[in-house]
C-alpha cells in the first residue's frame, strides 16, 4: 500500500487542530444474523475532538453550562450504530487521556477499542437511563461489540486538496479520504444480544477518513460497492462508486456548491474532480427530501465521459446523525445519515460530440448523507 496514500489515513490533531479540530476514521457494512441469515447494515467511527483541551474527563460541548460558559468539547468518542428497521446511533465518549494514537501510522486505541489498516474491535453500550439523563451525548440506547478484519481494494484519492502541504497549512475547513471505496470486511458483530457474521464478498463495506476544523453545508455523501449490470446481468464485483463534499472552504474562501467522487468501473476509473481543472469536470446535484423518502440526483461529466444517478433511501431506515464542531457548536441538526439506499447509475462515454451508453448499473446498501445548517 502507497505510504504516500496511507499517511492521510494517520492521526491529524497536532497545530492549531490540536485545539480546534476533530479527526475520525469511518466503517460501514452488511452483517447477516447468525440464525436467520437477515442482512442488516452497521457503521463503526472513532472521533477525537480537540485534544489539547482535555486530559482526566471527557468535555462535552452540549452541556448547558459548557454552552453557557463556551467552553469547547475535548473527547475520544466511539460511534457506533445500524440503519434500517430502528435504526440507531450510539456513543461512548472518554477522556483524552484514554486515547493513544500513532503519527505515523493508522494505530489508534480508544480506551479498549483499537483500529488500525486491517483491524478494529470494540464495545460501545449506552442504557435508557444514561440517554434520558445525558441529552448531551447525543444518541439512543444500545450495545454493539465488534471484531472485524478490514481488506481495502479500492480507492479515491481526492488529490491536491488532501496533500501533505495543505495539510500542513490547514488549507481546508473539512478533508476527506477515502481509502475503501470498496472494503472487504470480515468477522463478528453483536447487536443488542444478537450475532452477526460479517462476510467479506457480502459485506459491501466502506471506509475513509474526515478531519479539519468545522463540517460543510450542504453535507452529501454517496457511497456504493454492491453493484450490478442492468443490461448484461453481470454483479460488478469491481466496481464502486463515490461522491462527497457540499460547499467546502480554502483559507477560509467558499469555494461554492462542488462535489468531487468517481466511479471505478470494472478496473477503469471514471474521475469527477473539480481541482483537476483540465478534465473539465464539473457535478451538478439536487437533494428532496419527501414525506417518506429522500431523494439525491446527481450529473457528473468530464472531457471523456457523463454519469447520470438517482438515489432514494427510506427516511424511515435512516439516522439523523449528531455531531458536534470543535466550537461546541451544534448546526447540523437535521443530518440525515443511512445505509440502505438504492438506485441506479447510467455511464456513457463522449467522443466527438456523441454519448454512448458504456452500462446501466443498478447499486444497492448504498451509503448516504445530505444536511445542511439550521443555526
Amino acid at each position: 500500500m502507497n505510504k504516500k496514500v496511507c499517511s492521510r489515513n494517520s492521526y491529524m490533531l497536532s497545530g492549531p487542530l490540536a485545539s480546534n479540530g476533530y479527526d475520525w476514521w469511518w466503517h460501514s457494512f452488511t452483517g447477516y444474523h447468525k440464525t436467520t441469515g437477515k442482512a442488516r447494515t452497521f457503521f463503526v467511527e472513532y472521533f477525537i475532538c480537540n485534544p489539547a483541551l482535555g486530559w482526566d474527563v471527557p468535555i462535552l460541548g452540549q452541556l448547558p453550562q459548557n454552552q453557557a460558559g463556551n467552553v469547547k468539547p475535548s473527547y475520544a468518542l466511539i460511534k457506533v450504530g445500524t440503519w434500517g428497521e430502528e435504526p440507531c446511533q450510539i456513543h461512548n465518549f472518554y477522556p483524552i487521556k484514554e486515547m493513544v494514537s500513532s503519527k505515523k501510522q493508522l494505530d489508534l486505541k480508544i480506551g479498549e477499542c483499537i483500529l488500525t489498516e486491517t483491524h478494529m474491535k470494540g464495545f460501545c453500550k449506552v442504557s435508557k437511563r444514561e440517554v434520558e439523563e445525558h441529552p448531551e451525548y447525543m444518541c439512543d440506547a444500545g450495545e454493539m461489540s465488534w471484531d472485524i478484519q478490514i481488506n481495502k481494494k479500492i480507492a479515491f484519492h481526492v488529490g491536491y486538496g488532501a496533500s501533505k502541504i495543505f495539510r500542513a497549512l490547514n488549507a481546508f475547513e473539512m478533508f476527506w479520504h477515502a481509502e475503501g471505496i470498496k472494503t472487504e470486511y470480515s468477522g463478528e458483530l453483536r447487536y443488542n444480544g444478537e450475532q452477526y457474521d460479517i462476510i467479506p464478498g457480502k459485506s459491501y463495506g466502506y471506509a475513509d477518513k474526515n478531519w479539519g476544523s468545522d463540517y460543510t453545508s450542504p453535507w452529501l455523501w454517496i457511497s456504493s460497492c454492491n453493484m450490478k449490470s442492468l443490461i448484461s446481468g453481470k454483479i460488478l464485483n469491481q466496481s464502486a462508486v463515490e461522491f462527497g463534499g457540499g460547499k467546502p472552504k480554502a483559507f477560509g474562501v467558499n469555494l461554492g456548491r462542488k462535489l468531487l467522487g468517481c466511479l471505478n468501473y470494472e478496473g477503469k476509473n471514471y474521475d469527477y474532480n473539480f481541482s483537476k481543472f483540465w478534465t473539465k469536470a464539473k457535478i451538478d446535484f439536487k437533494f428532496r427530501e419527501f414525506e417518506n423518502e429522500n431523494v439525491w440526483k446527481l450529473k457528473a461529466q468530464n472531457k471523456e465521459s457523463v454519469l447520470y444517478l438517482t438515489l432514494t433511501c427510506p427516511k424511515a431506515e435512516m439516522l439523523l446523525v449528531n455531531y458536534e464542531a470543535p466550537s461546541g457548536k451544534k448546526r447540523h441538526n437535521r443530518l440525515w445519515n443511512g445505509g440502505t439506499g438504492y438506485g441506479e447509475i447510467k455511464l456513457y462515454q463522449k467522443e466527438e460530440g456523441k454519448k454512448t451508453l458504456v452500462d446501466h448499473i443498478e447499486m444497492k446498501s448504498t451509503g448516504c448523507e445530505y444536511g445542511e445548517y439550521t443555526l
